[in-house]
C-alpha cells in the first residue's frame, strides 16, 4: 500500500469521527449513549454536543433545554457548567414554556449553591423558580423548588419553617416513588425522597429533637442498604448516623459511620458537609489521639481557605486549634488561626445577613416597603456591630501580643536578676570594694593621699554593713559631717573608688538591699510599693520604682509577682 493510499484511508475514517449521525438519529439513540454515565463524566460531552446541535438545527427549545441541562450534569469543570445553565435559560425563554423557565432557574440556583455556595445568588435563581412554577401542573418541578427553598432555609437556621416544606415534600415523593412509573422518574422521586429525608434529619437535629431525627437515620440506611445507585445519599446518611453517635457519646461509632461517608461526599464535591465530617470527626479524636484530631480541624481550614465558605457548625475548629496553639506555646500558629477566625465571622456575617433578610422578604410573606424599611436598617445595625466587632478583636489580639512580649522579656530580666542574687561572685553591691571595678591605680596620681583613702573605705564599709543608707533625707554633705569628712573628699573617694557619682551610689546601696529583702524574706512581697520605697530610704514611689527599673532591668511588682509565683511553684 503507497502512503498516499494510507492517508487517503486516515482522513476518510477521521470524517466518520469528525461528520455527526445521520439525520434519521433521534434524540433519544443520541441520549441512550451517555444516560447512564457518572456525574462530570466528560466523555458524554460529544454525544451531548451532538444532541444540542440536532434541536438547534429543529429549533426544538424543550430539547435544546435537556441538552444543555445535560450538558451542565456531565461537565466537571464549574466553569462551563455555569455557562451551560445560562444556555438552558437563553433555550427556556425561547420555549415561553413556564415549566422550562422554572426549571432552567432552579438548576442555575444549584450550580450557584452547591458548587459555588453562593447564597444570595443561588437564592436569586430559585426564586425566579418558584414564581415560573406557582401555576404549573407539574407536582414534581414544583416540589423540587419547595425543596431547595426549604434547604436554604435550613443552611440560615430556619429549622421549623425548613420542616413544613420538607414534610410536604416528603410526603410527595414517598407517594410518587411507589407508583409505576418511568424508571428515570421513578429514579427522581425517589432520590428527592430520600435527600429529603436527609434534610428533615438535620432539622430535627438543629432543633434538638434527636429521637425523630435518629430515627429516620435508622429508617433511612435501611431503606439504602447496598444501594449502589444511591451512594451519595447514603453517604449522608452514614453522616448524620455518625452525628447522632457523637451527639450519643459513643465516638467510636461516631469515628466509623463518619469515615463511611466522607468517600461519596467527597467524590460529590460536596465540600460544605465534607468539612461537617472532619469537624466531628476531630472531635470525636480529640479525646483519644490529639494530632489526629487537629488533622481533622486543619482539613477544615483548608476547605476554607479553598473555596472561602464555611458553615457556622464548623466555626469551632478554630477555637480548638487557637487553644492547642496557646497550649503548644506557638504564637505563630496562635496568631494565624485567630486571624483566619476573625475572617471566618466575617465570611458567616455576610453571608447569613444577606440571606435572612432576602428569604423573609421575597419568598415568605413579600414584605411591605415599611417592613422592607425595618429590615434595611436591622442590616445596616448588624453591619455597623459586625464591624465594631472587628475592630474590637483587632485591639485585644494586638494588646494580647504586647502583653505577650513584654511578659517573656520581664521573666528573662527576673532569671538574670535571680543569677546575680544567688552567685557569690555576681552577688549586688553590699559593701563598697564589691562594687569597685578596679583599684585605683598606684600610679595614678589622686588628690587624696593613701592613709584618706584607707580611711574612707574602713568608714564607708562600715556604713554600707551598718545600712547606713537606708536613713531618708541622707544627702552627701551629711554623710560627710558623718564620716568626719568634708563633701569634696568624699565626693571625689566615691568617683575614684565606686566609678558613680555620691546619688547613684547611693542608689544603688538602697536598691540592692531592698532587693534582697524581697527575695530572702517573703513578707516583703506583700508591702505596697510606698512602704518599700519608705524601707530604703527613698522619698517617692516613682523615684523608687525608675530606679529599681533602671538597676534591675524590672519594676518593683513585676519582680514581686514573679517572686510569688516562683515561691508558690515550689
Amino acid at each position: 500500500m503507497t502512503i498516499t493510499r494510507l492517508l487517503s484511508f486516515i482522513i476518510l475514517f477521521s470524517f466518520v469521527d469528525f461528520f455527526p449521525q445521520t439525520t434519521d438519529e433521534n434524540y433519544m439513540d443520541i441520549r441512550r449513549r451517555y444516560e447512564n454515565l457518572q456525574k462530570n463524566n466528560s466523555s458524554a460531552l460529544p454525544s451531548v454536543r451532538r444532541y444540542i446541535e440536532k434541536a438547534k438545527k429543529e429549533k426544538n427549545y424543550s430539547r435544546l433545554v435537556q441538552g444543555y441541562k445535560d450538558a451542565v450534569l456531565f461537565s466537571p469543570l464549574e466553569k462551563n457548567k455555569m455557562l451551560y445553565a445560562d444556555s438552558t435559560i437563553l433555550a427556556s425563554l425561547k420555549s415561553e414554556n413556564n415549566d422550562l423557565i422554572s426549571t432552567a432557574y432552579l438548576g442555575k440556583g444549584i450550580i450557584y449553591y452547591f458548587n459555588f455556595k453562593k447564597f444570595e445568588l443561588a437564592l436569586d435563581e430559585y426564586l425566579k423558580a418558584y414564581h415560573y412554577a406557582k401555576n404549573t401542573r407539574d407536582d414534581y418541578l414544583k416540589h423540587k423548588v419547595k425543596y431547595h427553598l426549604g434547604v436554604v432555609k435550613s443552611y440560615l437556621g430556619y429549622y421549623h419553617e425548613a420542616l413544613e416544606l420538607f414534610t410536604d415534600c416528603h410526603l410527595f415523593f414517598e407517594k410518587k416513588s411507589r407508583e409505576r412509573l418511568h424508571p428515570n422518574e421513578l429514579y427522581n422521586n425517589t432520590r428527592g425522597y430520600y435527600n429529603t429525608l436527609h434534610q428533615m434529619m438535620v432539622c430535627y437535629r438543629n432543633l434538638k429533637q434527636f429521637k425523630t431525627s435518629d430515627s429516620l437515620v435508622n429508617i433511612a440506611l435501611s431503606k439504602t442498604y447496598d444501594m449502589d445507585d444511591f451512594a451519595l445519599e447514603r453517604g449522608y446518611f452514614f453522616k448524620c448516623k455518625g452525628l447522632m453517635e457523637y451527639n450519643h457519646k459513643n465516638y467510636r461509632s461516631a469515628i466509623s459511620d463518619l469515615n463511611q461517608s466522607l468517600d461519596p461526599i467527597i467524590n460529590a464535591q460536596d465540600f460544605a458537609w465534607a468539612s461537617v465530617v472532619y469537624y466531628y470527626l476531630g472531635k470525636s479524636y480529640r479525646s483519644t489521639d490529639e494530632t489526629k484530631s487537629l488533622r481533622y480541624f486543619t482539613k477544615v481550614d483548608s476547605i476554607f481557605n479553598t473555596h472561602h465558605f464555611i458553615l457556622p457548625e464548623v466555626r469551632g475548629s478554630y477555637e480548638e486549634l487557637i487553644n492547642s496553639s496557646r497550649k503548644g506555646k506557638s504564637l505563630e500558629k496562635e496568631l494565624y488561626y485567630t486571624k483566619q477566625l476573625l475572617r471566618v465571622d466575617s465570611v458567616i456575617s455576610k453571608d447569613f445577613t444577606y440571606l435572612s433578610a432576602k428569604i423573609h422578604k421575597e419568598y415568605d410573606t413579600r414584605i411591605l416597603s415599611d417592613k422592607k424599611e425595618e429590615l434595611e436598617k436591622k442590616s445596616m445595625g448588624r453591619l455597623i456591630s459586625t464591624v465594631v466587632f472587628i475592630i474590637l478583636t483587632a485591639f485585644f489580639l494586638c494588646l494580647f501580643i504586647v502583653r505577650y512580649y513584654r511578659e517573656r522579656r520581664i521573666q528573662k530580666k527576673y532569671a538574670e536578676l535571680q543569677q546575680k542574687l544567688s552567685s557569690p561572685s555576681l552577688k549586688m553591691i553590699k559593701n563598697s570594694e564589691n562594687r569597685q571595678s578596679e583599684t585605683v591605680d598606684e600610679e595614678k596620681k589622686s588628690i587624696l593621699s593613701l592613709e584618706q583613702r584607707e580611711e574612707l573605705s574602713t568608714k564607708l564599709s562600715k556604713f554600707e554593713t551598718g545600712n547606713g543608707f537606708i536613713k531618708k533625707g541622707l544627702t552627701q554633705s551629711k554623710l560627710a559631717s558623718q564620716l568626719g569628712t568634708n563633701t569634696y573628699y568624699l565626693s571625689t573617694y566615691i568617683n575614684e573608688n565606686k566609678k558613680v557619682n555620691f546619688n547613684r551610689y547611693l542608689g544603688d546601696l538602697r536598691i540592692a538591699y531592698i532587693t534582697e529583702l524581697l527575695n530572702s524574706n517573703k513578707k516583703y512581697l506583700n508591702y505596697t510599693i510606698e512602704a518599700l520605697a519608705e524601707e530604703c530610704g527613698i522619698s517617692s514611689r516613682q523615684n523608687f520604682s525608675d530606679l529599681f527599673y533602671e538597676i534591675n532591668g524590672i519594676r518593683p511588682k513585676d519582680f514581686i509577682r514573679k517572686r510569688k509565683e516562683e515561691l508558690e511553684g515550689l
